[in-house]
């Protein structure tokens, strides 16, 4: 075995053996790369519903609402969340879109509600979507949220996302429990 100074001829002294310096970088190599294939193929997107929504103010020029959101966490690693980007289809017309940029930590295998304020204009989607219900009542809406939740952990930073189903803008949501502990959202989001 033919040993080889990484210092020279006047390094420390110590000489390591090529094939062990090659099987320590190859050993170290495999350590760093399961560490990232832990974090970033195997990674399920969140899942996001619709709870509700609340008009809370308005006039024939545009409309503010609260749409209360459930995120759901099917990974076994908590995910550390700094905000997202969505759209939002209501009875196959887009209603809102926007990004919020609230961060909060999504526990392993856990949830959480938060809300979102969105505005709207009338004559491009409420005022549609109005016309589209006759008059009838708003209940029991089919829709589609979509979008990308960022996230600061792994090699995977963008987890696009994709959920369909109904909501109901007839009851009025209360106010979310004061949610401080660890793993739970603080506050509401910006549309």
């Amino acid at each position: 075995m033919r040993l080889v100074s990484p210092h020279g001829a006047r390094g420390s002294g110590r000489r390591i053996p090529r094939r062990s310096s090659a099987g320590l970088l190859l050993l170290a190599l495999a350590v760093a790369l399961s560490a990232c294939s832990s974090l970033g193929p195997n990674l399920v997107a969140p899942h996001l519903s619709l709870v509700g929504m609340q008009v809370l103010s308005g006039d024939m020029f545009a409309q503010r609402f609260k749409v209360r959101v459930l995120v759901q966490n099917p990974n076994d690693l908590e995910l550390p969340v700094r905000g997202l980007e969505y759209e939002i289809v209501l009875m196959g017309d887009s209603f809102a879109e926007g990004t919020s940029t609230d961060s909060f930590l999504l526990p392993a295998r856990g949830e959480a509600e938060f809300d979102m304020t969105v505005t709207t204009n009338f004559v491009s989607s409420f005022g549609r979507l109005l016309s589209r219900v006759g008059g009838g009542k708003l209940e029991n809406l089919d829709y589609q949220i979509t979008g990308k939740v960022y996230v600061d952990k792994g090699m995977l930073r963008k987890i696009p996302f994709s959920h369909s189903g109904t909501v109901d803008f007839s009851k009025h949501l209360q106010p979310l429990k004061d949610k401080v502990e660890a793993g739970t959202l603080p506050g509401s989001g910006g549309g």
